[in-house]
């Protein structure tokens, strides 16, 4: 699958980043949570040839790099992206993500897709929990221990940057449980460190060899277009609504994937 794309495959790929990335600018998860199994399920059940788990992991690289680039531009005057969180998960992020996007070359789709789904059901897990009393406070500047966040965050880089997700989808769990970052801080900042660590993903999936232009500018270009309508929408979402739509997405995906691998 390449450049020789045809009207209606674009039109679906459009559509496809359109809807992950709007998402993405919602709550912060980069849009791959929804983006990754759309782009392996719906071609091939319109009639399109089928995207390969390497070749869709490669193409939602692409596409959270600039889903999540455009969704900061919104959020940037906002006030709620912590810069000390940022610098201490996105440094450690994007060294994962670099070593599990290029290490993705040697797993067999099968391999992906179950970390994939591993992910997913962590992460769906998580959002059950209870979380910190910090919500009231979301302006303000959260506290947060630097050597958990920073060790959570490699792990989440290696493994997020297989499936080329970029590890928004747990990131934000992780910030929400285990870090005590507010909702609206942990969206914000989740997009600035998977922007960071999508340049990670990415570049291990460019050395790879797996990144398919054509699919990938058409994504791109939606990206460019949604996220910053998903982002503005959020400013003026409450963050319980915000917490459903994030949880409703992750248990969505895994489900979907985990029947896959084991039924």
């Amino acid at each position: 699958m390449g450049l020789g794309m045809d009207s209606g495959l674009i039109l679906l790929l459009f559509a496809i980043g359109f809807v992950g990335s709007m998402l993405s600018g919602m709550v912060g998860i980069g849009g791959s949570i929804i983006s990754y199994p759309m782009l392996l399920y719906i071609p091939p059940v319109l009639g399109f040839a089928a995207f390969s788990a390497q070749q869709a992991s490669s193409v939602i690289a692409v596409q959270v790099f600039f889903a999540t680039l455009a969704g900061l531009f919104v959020f940037r005057k906002g006030g709620y992206i912590d810069k000390a969180l940022v610098l201490v998960m996105g440094s450690a992020i994007v060294i994962g993500s670099f070593a599990g996007g290029y290490g993705s070359r040697f797993l067999a789709d099968s391999a992906i897709n179950l970390t994939y789904a591993i992910l997913a059901l962590i992460a769906a897990a998580m959002m059950f929990l209870p979380r910190g009393g910090q919500e009231d406070r979301d302006r303000s500047k959260p506290s947060f221990n630097k050597p958990t966040a920073f060790v959570l965050a490699a792990i989440i880089g290696v493994v997020s940057g297989i499936v080329g997700a970029a590890g928004a989808f747990i990131t934000v769990p992780v910030m929400l449980v285990v870090l005590r970052i507010p909702t609206r801080a942990a969206i914000a900042s989740s997009l600035a460190i998977t922007f960071v660590s999508s340049i990670g993903t990415v570049a291990g999936k460019l050395f790879g060899g797996h990144i398919l232009p054509g699919p990938s500018v058409v994504l791109v270009v939606a990206s460019l277009i949604a996220a910053p309508i998903g982002a503005a929408i959020s400013k003026r979402v409450g963050t319980r609504s915000l917490q459903r739509i994030l949880m409703a997405l992750i248990a969505a995906a895994s489900l979907k994937i985990g029947a896959d691998l084991f039924l």
